[in-house]
């Protein structure tokens, strides 16, 4: 069985599709395209598809993955303009490559998110930053399938900036953008608990939801701190190995409009 990795986007209006709605979106994409898929064993056999670390709804993502099991070879990049054709233009299938080395779930420690706040001023969100970096914990509250839970915010961000308004912004309106590091701990802590926690210690509240990001996500490096591409070590390994399998591309083009 071979074993493709994918990174694709959740863009625009596409932000606010569950994970349960790309599911369908993307086995129809497998259909549609003739993907050759392994399935699973038992009495109802599924294809052998894993999501990794799903952002969660109404956030948009440059950077989510899953991986899935073929039972013919097929080319990764061809495979991936092929399942991109099929897909809802916001859900874009970005990269593909073969997995030679285990654990891309493992790989997935650390998320960078953008957060743009409009009508939030450049120094009152600069202020509220300094707040919560200076602070040792910031409880907040999340309502759980198994009740209300408090937890600790401000040990799982790593770093915490706010940087001005993108240029497209007109100049008579307030906007700053909010860029963070977050540790994937458990319990996770997502970004509208990140900005409960300003709310909380330095009574940040922006007027209008604000618009939430993830830019990347991957293995977190302590020494020059970054996030690292999760997909890399598949690439190193695949230019340092040869083919294990003779790799065709006869996969048939989708016909008619995306599903």
């Amino acid at each position: 069985m071979q074993r493709i990795r994918l990174r694709y986007t959740k863009r625009g209006r596409l932000r606010f599709t569950s994970h349960r709605d790309f599911q369908r979106a993307f086995e129809r994409a497998l259909r549609r395209a003739e993907v050759p898929m392994a399935y699973s064993a038992g009495f109802t056999p599924h294809p052998r598809v894993s999501y990794a670390n799903a952002a969660p709804t109404g956030t948009g993502s440059e950077a989510e993955y899953l991986e899935i099991g073929l039972a013919a070879p097929r080319d990764p990049e061809k495979l991936r303009e092929l399942l991109d054709e099929s897909m809802p233009a916001g859900l874009d299938i970005i990269d593909a490559v073969e997995a030679r080395t285990s654990g891309l779930a493992d790989r997935l420690t650390a998320s960078v998110w953008e957060l743009r706040l409009d009508g939030v001023e450049l120094a009152e969100a600069r202020r509220a930053v300094e707040v919560f970096l200076a602070a040792e914990n910031v409880e907040v509250q999340r309502k759980t399938k198994n009740g209300v839970r408090t937890f600790d915010t401000r040990g799982a961000v790593v770093s915490l900036e706010a940087l001005p308004a993108p240029a497209d912004r007109p100049l008579d309106s307030a906007c700053a953008i909010l860029r963070l590091v977050v540790r994937h701990l458990t319990p996770a802590v997502r970004p509208d608990d990140v900005l409960s926690g300003l709310r909380a210690v330095a009574d940040l509240a922006p007027p209008v939801p604000s618009a939430v990001t993830r830019l990347a996500q991957g293995l977190f490096d302590e020494e020059s701190g970054t996030v690292t591409d999760p997909l890399a070590p598949d690439r190193e390994a695949d230019t340092a190995a040869p083919p294990t399998v003779a790799v065709t591309a006869d996969a048939k083009a989708p016909e008619g409009p995306a599903a």
